[in-house]
């Protein structure tokens, strides 16, 4: 589990074919306390150290992963959200969030809303009714809170910190982003349908 807190912006040092696509990271976490077999986010995915190194750990991406996420767009370069899996005891700062990521959604719009930016996004199909306003979503890992829901877009406001220490500054237009629903909101959604589909 997560709490949707970016810690690091890591980059994507290398990537190789074998069988699954590795990814070797750079961060700024310390590696000598991250175990082989440790879950990190990256952008919300939630994927599993299978090497590490000073500075550097690597994670495997299976074809399903490449497919329903956006690690199949990852490059050399490529700027990640990191997170670290949470502990008992540390602090809840965003809310729960799993790494599972429900679908890959796209930007809408960028505006400019004080020293804050408004982002509109557009989910997939099937998961708008999902979203709700006031309620929780992670976007690329990043917990926030949803400003208002139309269909399947809605809008979010990035303050300077969040815009600054995450990929958020890299969006533009068109941009695909991955997205997970509230585990709330899923629960909830699956009690409400009738019996007969369950």
């Amino acid at each position: 589990m997560f709490t949707g807190i970016v810690a690091d912006v890591g980059r994507v040092a290398s990537v190789a074919e074998r069988g699954d696509r590795r990814f070797v990271l750079t961060t700024a976490f310390d590696t000598g306390t991250i175990a082989v077999g440790a879950s990190i986010a990256c952008s919300g995915c939630c994927l599993t150290v299978v090497e590490k190194s000073a500075g550097r750990f690597a994670v495997d991406a299976s074809g399903e992963t490449l497919s329903v996420t956006t690690l199949g767009d990852w490059r050399e370069g490529t700027e990640v959200n990191l997170e670290r899996a949470l502990r008992l005891g540390d602090e809840l700062g965003g809310h729960l969030v799993s790494g599972h990521v429900d679908g890959v959604g796209r930007v809408v719009s960028i505006r400019e809303e004080g020293a804050s930016r408004r982002i509109v996004f557009e989910a997939p199909a099937g998961l708008g009714r999902y979203i709700a306003a006031k309620g929780s979503i992670a976007v690329d890992g990043v917990s926030l809170t949803v400003n208002e829901v139309d269909g399947r877009r809605f809008g979010v406001n990035i303050i300077p910190h969040t815009w600054t220490r995450t990929t958020f500054r890299h969006l533009a237009e068109g941009s695909r982003v991955n997205l997970e629903i509230d585990l709330l909101a899923r629960y909830v959604a699956r009690l409400m349908e009738p019996e007969t589909t369950r």
